[in-house]
């Protein structure tokens, strides 16, 4: 499979101050609950074409916030992240089908010690030179989980029926990579 227009060969970095790692989850059925991880690293490596090529991200737990103090301490606690035990979460890229703008990455997704294929969508954006020299590559994605399947199992049931927080979890990412020389 060929290389997007642009991407070259070579090591690509994640820019975390130009990209997001983010997360949206119901909550008590009516409404949703948006989230990020501010620290995170990702490294790809291009070779001559797609099939040759690598990807491998880590993020801090640690790093989760969602805008709210309470929650946050909650979920990166032992009934959600547990970050004092498993302070990072991986995935792996394991193959890349699809051209042009728009590709399927699979991958291994480890969270809290448990590892599950997982299939993202993603859409290539392009690749540019900016004022300072460096290229930088685009990407967007996104993929649903059920947190349940990665040990996230704490819930409160609801008095009119329902769960607290919901068991599927989409997770939305938007990444610049820079080439290194």
């Amino acid at each position: 499979m060929t290389l997007p227009q642009g991407l070259a060969q070579g090591v690509w970095t994640l820019d975390l101050a130009h990209s997001e790692i983010g997360f949206t989850v119901r909550h008590a059925g009516i409404s949703k609950v948006r989230g990020r991880f501010t620290d995170a690293s990702a490294e790809a490596r291009v070779g001559e074409s797609l099939a040759e090529s690598t990807l491998h991200a880590t993020v801090n737990t640690a790093s989760f916030e969602s805008g709210d103090a309470n929650r946050d301490a909650h979920v990166k606690g032992p009934d959600f992240f547990d970050v004092e035990q498993f302070p990072e979460m991986t995935f792996v890229a394991t193959g890349v089908e699809g051209d042009g703008e728009d590709y399927t990455v699979t991958g291994d997704l480890t969270i809290r010690g448990v590892t599950k294929p997982v299939e993202v969508e993603v859409e290539f954006t392009g690749v540019a030179v900016d004022p300072f020299g460096a290229t930088r590559a685009g990407f967007t994605g996104e993929t649903e989980i059920s947190r349940k399947e990665f040990g996230l199992t704490w819930n409160a049931a609801l008095e009119a029926g329902g769960v607290l927080v919901s068991d599927k979890v989409k997770i939305n990412l938007d990444a610049a990579l820079v080439k290194q020389a």
